[in-house]
């Protein structure tokens, strides 16, 4: 499977699980909006830290106003 799960970086650095089974991710302007492959979605003013997609991981960090 080509899933990826994905975590939110939180205040204290730790990576929290935020959706699982990842199938589409867009980014729209400071948002990012995740969907997963049951149909469940996650919206999010984040940014990409970091892709391991051998790894199946999207790593994101919230915008701060």
């Amino acid at each position: 499977m080509c899933e990826a799960n994905a975590y939110l970086v939180t205040e204290d650095g730790q990576e929290e699980l935020l959706l699982e089974a990842v199938d589409k991710l867009n980014v729209e302007g400071e948002t990012i909006r995740l969907v997963n492959i049951f149909g469940r979605q996650e919206i999010v003013r984040a940014r990409i830290k970091a892709l391991a997609l051998v790894d199946h991981r999207i790593v994101l960090e919230k915008v701060h106003d």
